[in-house]
């Protein structure tokens, strides 16, 4: 047996195992009813392995009446830790089940989402952000069965992010907070919504709307913002996220500040870095390998005919309390 100078197919391997291409199937196919002696299912294998035969993803479409593709929309943010780990936890999720994830990018240079969905024959399109009605349809007269989102779900959670920075600061005495906005303007939506929340906490302690400044990740930049928050009689910092907080701790180490004598400061995401600031950094945590499971699960639910849903629990941020936070004097 020889290896084809191009991509096997059936035919390839029925040729070199011997036997006819409907056999070959029923080999690969594991199909019920079909006897298949063990020699022969031996010698199809063994022509697979050698011609490095892979069934077109089109076929097996047509023989399981949809594909394994599952294609996940992500907003085009900066790509974290914090996302990395869900799509990680959320494609191996998924390939326990048999399917597979793509990724897509929403916002940049290149092919549409649908006309994405439409080359790769994505099943289940699933987004990080909600679809407007437009491309949902679209969506689906590109083949998706399946289309939903968990905006919905997580929305109420951004906020509550601010807000529980906001409540754990206001717990340790803090009566003056401020809000460290990223420079990022891609980020500024989200951003946007847990500056919300940390007024709501405020308020509702009777105390001044947070002070929010924009900041650059350099230390320069950041060491301004510490010194206009001293000035103005702030004694705790929400960050936007870890990243910024920590850049925070190095601005404000160059103008001579310190973490939580002059400045409590606290992030979000607990990034793996956060345990290694100076002073650790106090964070709001999220499970988000638990969220890439649920969302396989309800993919893998809505494929079995239930209604797709992302429980909000799986979302429940979790505050971390280290050395970057303390009681005012």
């Amino acid at each position: 047996m020889t290896r084809p100078p191009k991509r096997a197919t059936v035919a390839d391997v029925a040729r070199a195992a011997g036997v006819s291409p409907s056999t070959v199937s029923f080999v690969l196919n594991d199909t019920p009813g079909q006897s298949i002696p063990e020699e022969t299912r031996q010698r199809v294998l063994a022509a697979v392995r050698l011609l490095d035969y892979r069934p077109r993803g089109s076929a097996r479409s047509l023989a399981a009446g949809r594909s394994n593709i599952v294609l996940l929309s992500i907003p085009h943010l900066s790509i974290g830790p914090g996302i990395t780990r869900f799509v990680e936890q959320f494609a191996t999720a998924l390939a326990d089940a048999g399917l597979t994830l793509v990724t897509h990018l929403a916002g940049t240079p290149g092919p549409s989402l649908p006309d994405v969905c439409a080359a790769i024959d994505a099943s289940v399109v699933a987004g990080l952000d909600p679809f407007d009605e437009e491309t949902s349809s679209a969506l689906r007269r590109a083949g998706a069965d399946l289309v939903f989102t968990t905006e919905v779900e997580a929305q109420p959670t951004i906020r509550r992010t601010g807000r529980l920075q906001a409540e754990h600061l206001i717990a340790l005495g803090h009566r003056r907070l401020g809000y460290a906005m990223p420079e990022n303007r891609q980020l500024r939506k989200i951003a946007g919504e847990r500056l919300g929340g940390v007024a709501d906490a405020c308020s509702e302690a009777g105390l001044e709307p947070p002070l929010a400044l924009d900041t650059k990740l350099e230390i320069a930049a950041m060491a301004r913002a510490a010194r206009r928050w001293r000035r103005e009689s702030v004694t705790a910092v929400c960050a936007y996220n870890d990243e910024v907080a920590i850049a925070l701790l190095a601005g404000m180490r160059h103008a001579r500040l310190a973490a939580p004598a002059d400045l409590a400061v606290m992030g979000v995401d607990n990034v793996p870095l956060s345990l290694f600031s100076d002073p650790p950094l106090s964070t709001v945590a999220f499970d988000l390998e638990k969220v890439g499971r649920h969302l396989a699960e309800a993919v893998m639910g809505s494929l079995s005919g239930r209604a797709p849903r992302l429980s909000p629990a799986s979302l429940e941020p979790e505050i971390i309390h280290r050395a970057s936070t303390s009681l005012t004097r």
